[in-house]
């Protein structure tokens, strides 16, 4: 007989490919109804940037096709971001689901443009971002979102004076940059860059957020203990070149999150290789090549993806404009946001672990 329990059961051998468990024993098979031989649920996945999305719809299809009667099954796909594991000893940002961290072991390495992408990408998919930028010596975050211009608004919270983020390309942006003038050096010593990065994470209305991404500085000091010793965070992103100096400073990065318990969700290697505008079918290895991979592969943490070196993309940084909008066809952009679907689906198993 075809009715809602016969569905289910035919659902329950389909596992979500990532979290390896049945989708109908985690819940995330709803709102069966049968008409006739029309079979329509709701699949609510654990991202809106879930990678596997295709493959899981055609997978619960196959499946209900095989219950006799059937001739059509519609899925509506929803999406609900999980809330990352609470921490005893560290204070959550209310609203806020996951924090991220990109993070790089030297400067020059195309940080803040591997974490503006990737949060201007997960909006695309229809998650709620947010990018804090806790560069504070060097704030470059505002130039790249095309918000060098805006002004951030001071009002009054519950709990005393909250800044209202910046807001363009579906992410919501605070920064040092907003709160000094463009030539204005920051001359600070640890306590007062611990506190700055604190009022970012405290005394910021973020709203709800399925993702805060925080571009870190380059490096192993102040900043990253803050955001690892204040908040729970999903994990960790770590971005470099292929070229040996960079990835050394790179593996002590990692080794750092590592050291303070945070989850490492894997390495971008970026500037693979070059990409001349006038011949797109060639690539030529400026700063050596598979380091990512070898380095990655030698600590047993993932390599999310390797994103070359296009002018598109230096051009879209400089005029605010992220390559994910500016031009989302060229190959650096579909490799990040390639990228953005690796990290989503990778905190998503963390929060499931």
């Amino acid at each position: 007989m075809l009715d809602t329990k016969s569905v289910l059961e035919v659902l329950r051998p389909v596992q979500d490919p990532e979290l390896q468990k049945s989708l109908v024993e985690l819940n995330m098979i709803r709102n069966v109804a049968v008409e006739g031989s029309k079979v329509s649920f709701t699949l609510v996945l654990t991202t809106p940037a879930c990678p596997l999305r295709e493959f899981i719809v055609e997978d619960c299809q196959n499946a209900v096709k095989k219950l006799p009667g059937v001739e059509s099954v519609e899925v509506e796909v929803t999406a609900e971001t999980p809330q990352q594991k609470s921490l005893p000893d560290r204070q959550s940002v209310p609203g806020v689901k996951n924090i991220i961290a990109v993070s790089s072991g030297k400067g020059g390495v195309g940080k803040s443009s591997v974490a503006v992408n990737i949060a201007v990408a997960l909006a695309q998919k229809g998650s709620k971002v947010g990018l804090l930028d806790a560069d504070i010596y060097g704030p470059n975050a505002p130039n790249m979102l095309g918000l060098s211009a805006a002004k951030v608004m001071v009002k009054q919270g519950e709990e005393g004076e909250v800044l209202e983020p910046a807001f363009n390309y579906g992410v919501k942006l605070v920064s040092m940059a907003f709160l000094i003038d463009p030539d204005q050096p920051v001359i600070w010593r640890g306590p007062m860059l611990n506190s700055i990065i604190r009022q970012f994470l405290y005394q910021v209305d973020w709203g709800e957020l399925d993702y805060l991404i925080v571009d870190m500085p380059p490096g192993t000091g102040d900043a990253q203990l803050t955001l690892a010793q204040a908040v729970p965070m999903a994990g960790a992103v770590i971005v470099t070149t292929p070229q040996t100096v960079s990835l050394l400073d790179a593996r002590r990065g990692l080794k750092m999150f590592q050291q303070l318990g945070i989850n490492l969700l894997g390495i971008v290697e970026n500037m693979s290789y070059f990409v001349p505008p006038d011949m797109p079918d060639k690539s030529y290895d400026l700063f050596g090549s598979g380091g990512g991979e070898k380095t990655a592969q030698e600590l047993n943490v993932p390599l999310l993806g390797c994103v070359p070196l296009e002018i598109s993309l230096r051009e879209g940084g400089d005029q605010g404009i992220p390559i994910v909008v500016a031009e989302p066809e060229s190959s650096s952009a579909i490799a990040l946001v390639k990228i953005a679907e690796q990290v989503a689906a990778k905190v998503s198993i963390a929060a499931f672990a």
